[in-house]
């Protein structure tokens, strides 16, 4: 394209002998909003760090302005106008959100005596690029996620950002939060600014890029208008498989509910909750974040007890009041975040796989049977698809989708009877998603009781037998899956 801002041509790259890319090119025009997409280890990452300098390619060059550069570094790449924002938004937290927009001025103007003045103009004239209202001198480190990230992108605007990629940005994101950033997002286009967006939500390409272009091990698949796409087709160039996306029904659900909560509550959280859950349903409980969704996984986990209300399992009353009591009772949970709560991510694959069933393992005296256990793993391994050379490996080698099918594989060795998830698939990519909510639909009709809680709402449909909305802390709706749609479970959220 002859008025590209931004081409990579042919670029090629390998570590060790492994190619993460290659040949791709990809070109932006200015102003233009263009997504990134690909399933991790696509080589995303590998590429958006060539584009701003961080790595070297192996072949092909970088054209910027109708310029072909040769090698670059980071600050070539930003006096040039390209900005990255990454995950977690490279901030300070300990400093104040005006130190940490008028920082980086300061430094790269080699000032050697701090002006407090000068730096609350600039932090000023950044954040009004935006009209993002914010206190100056709070500090980062007690701000949202979301008002985190605008910091970022303020940040990125003090050095006259031409070109701003953003990595994978809405992942810790509400939906409400979503909307706003795109409103921004559309902002910077109107003032010529063009944006990379790297995700792998169809729903979010859709949405915001008027192009795409997407990656598969390490190879350009497609690039094209976003309006000649649709969900089949991006499934498919992501992964290169083809899904079923049938809709979830219970199939024979038993008598008596496996799970029953009447007027559960606690304070500050949620009150008058009741439903039951039966072998063979899976059953979607969504809302905003400050519905109490969150909090009700904790309380029937009991991680938080709940101060009101009763929890029946099996038609009998079962005092939750501690993780050890609802395992007792057959509850396992997949929390929201797997990093810091469901996985010792330094330790092996094997280790967090049977650390649920260790005592299970151990002979009659106590004694470590190292043969029954990489029996287990190896069953595990196999039975959840765990995508590792070795599981000896620490579990932080794996993608966030294999991750996740660790933490499933370790409770469901307990034999559980109910099984709650919230957010089962944030962060993970499109095929590991389609798989996880395959093990969850075979669990169901193997007998187990599921509980889904998330936000996404074509996850909670389609994987769902019956939708149940929160909002403030109560039930303000409960939907057979089959009828609702997303419109539907929107305006009974908001």
């Amino acid at each position: 394209m002859a008025d590209s801002l931004l081409r990579a041509v042919d670029i090629q790259k390998s570590f060790a002998g492994v190619h993460a890319l290659k040949g791709v090119s990809l070109d932006i025009a200015p102003g233009e909003i263009h997504c990134l997409a690909g399933e991790n280890g696509s080589g995303k990452s590998t590429l958006i760090k060539i584009i701003s300098g961080v790595y070297q390619p192996d072949g092909g060059y970088i054209e910027f302005d109708g310029n072909k550069l040769g090698k670059i570094t980071p600050i070539d790449a930003i006096l040039l106008g390209v900005q990255v924002i990454y995950q977690d938004f490279s901030v300070f937290p300990n400093l104040t959100v005006m130190e940490n927009l008028a920082l980086n001025s300061e430094l790269s103007d080699k000032r050697k005596i701090v002006n407090w003045q000068r730096m609350r103009q600039i932090a000023e004239e950044a954040v009004a690029t935006i009209n993002f209202q914010v206190d100056l001198d709070a500090l980062v480190g007690t701000l949202t996620v979301a008002q985190k990230q605008m910091v970022a992108i303020c940040r990125a605007l003090i050095f006259n950002a031409r070109l701003i990629i953003m990595d994978e940005p809405t992942t810790a994101l509400t939906r409400k939060e979503v909307q706003a950033l795109f409103k921004v997002i559309l902002q910077l286009k109107a003032q010529g600014i063009s944006i990379l967006f790297v995700s792998h939500k169809l729903n979010e390409v859709f949405e915001i890029s008027e192009r795409f272009s997407i990656l598969r091990n390490g190879e350009l698949v497609v690039t094209g208008f976003t309006r000649d796409l649709d969900s089949a087709k991006f499934s498919y160039y992501m992964t290169g498989r083809e899904f079923s996306d049938e809709q979830f029904s219970a199939k024979n659900p038993g008598d008596t509910p496996l799970l029953e909560v009447r007027n559960l509550g606690l304070s500050g959280a949620f009150e008058g909750i009741s439903f039951k859950l039966h072998g063979g349903e899976i059953l979607g409980i969504t809302g905003l974040l400050d519905s109490g969704r969150s909090e009700l996984a904790l309380a029937l986990f009991g991680i938080r007890e709940a101060d009101s209300g009763e929890i029946l399992v099996k038609g009998k009353r079962a005092r939750i009041n501690n993780p050890q009591a609802a395992i007792k009772r057959g509850i396992g949970l997949v929390p929201e975040d797997r990093l810091s709560e469901g996985l010792f991510l330094p330790q092996s694959i094997a280790d967090n796989l049977i650390i649920a069933e260790i005592d299970r393992l151990a002979s009659r005296f106590k004694v470590f049977d190292k043969k029954k256990r990489a029996r287990e793993v190896e069953r595990l391994v196999k039975e959840f698809a765990i995508a590792t050379p070795n599981p000896a490996n620490a579990c932080q080698t794996l993608s966030g989708g294999n991750q996740q099918r660790v933490v499933l594989a370790k409770w469901l060795a307990c034999n559980l009877d109910v099984l709650v998830l919230n957010g089962p698939t944030v962060g993970v990519d499109i095929g590991s998603k389609h798989d996880i909510h395959g093990i969850l639909q075979n669990l169901a009709r193997d007998g187990m009781g599921i509980i889904i809680i998330s936000d996404d709402l074509p996850e909670v449909i389609r994987n769902c037998s019956r939708v149940i909305v929160l909002k403030s802390g109560r039930i303000v709706e409960e939907m057979d899956a089959a009828e609702a749609t997303e419109q539907a479970i929107l305006s009974r959220m908001m």
